[in-house]
């Protein structure tokens, strides 16, 4: 019977819209609608009922450091810029803590890219399964001993299978990518151990171009001998 009564077409009863005469006043409000806006309107209220509560509590003597410490920008607190928060000791400590990460990376690459490399040349590299020794009568004989060997140790002529090759490809990629990345990283740490040499105390002066002998476009600086007591 459900179904019969499922299948009968009934009337679609339509919303009762905003009549002429008040057309002004934009679409007529639906229950739902005033369900939402009385819920965000008692929101607001018990917001502003609990900030009341707390402003009539508040001890007049109560202090934070945060009150000084803080300034309003465009309505919201912002603490001030800290200047000079660490001392130069604190400072050259960071620093040293920095380089040495950044040394232990660029090591580790470097490392890496050994690895990598041997990997490679130990893959490409076709090993003879025995050692044959020819001689020659004259030295155009040798020449065409010595080509005919160097066109059997072709790279090209050694057939590889396709996964390999495939796996060949990605690691020549990775091999490029880890050789960018420490060359970066050494250039990182020297402009740090530049940057950190020239916190440090003594007399020092940067060197002119003519007075560089081999220059990379790189500033050089000299330091000044102190007697040392």
């Amino acid at each position: 019977m459900s179904s019969l009564r499922n299948a009968v077409p009934r009337p679609a009863h339509k919303e009762r819209s905003q009549p002429q005469a008040r057309k002004r006043f934009g679409l007529l409000e639906k229950h739902k609608d005033y369900v939402i806006r009385a819920k965000a309107y008692h929101q607001k209220e018990d917001i502003k009922k609990k900030l009341k509560q707390k402003a009539a509590l508040k001890n007049p003597d109560e202090f934070y450091y945060k009150m000084i410490n803080s300034k309003i920008v465009d309505g919201v607190h912002r603490p001030k810029e800290e200047i000079n928060k660490y001392s130069a000791e604190e400072l050259m400590i960071m620093k040293t803590q920095d380089i040495g990460y950044v040394f232990q990376k660029w090591q580790s690459d470097k490392n890496k890219i050994d690895k990598l490399t041997a990997s490679l040349l130990q893959c490409t590299e076709e090993q003879p399964s025995r050692r044959h020794v020819y001689f020659a009568e004259d030295r155009e004989e040798a020449r065409e001993l010595e080509l005919q060997a160097e066109s059997k140790s072709d790279l090209s002529t050694i057939h590889i299978p396709k996964d390999i090759k495939k796996k060949m490809d990605r690691s020549y990629r990775d091999l490029e990518a880890r050789k960018s990345r420490a060359k970066d990283l050494e250039k990182l740490y020297m402009d740090m151990s530049m940057q950190k040499d020239l916190q440090k105390k003594g007399r020092k002066r940067k060197l002119r171009e003519d007075e560089i002998l081999n220059s990379n476009g790189k500033p050089v600086y000299k330091w000044k001998a102190d007697r040392k007591r």
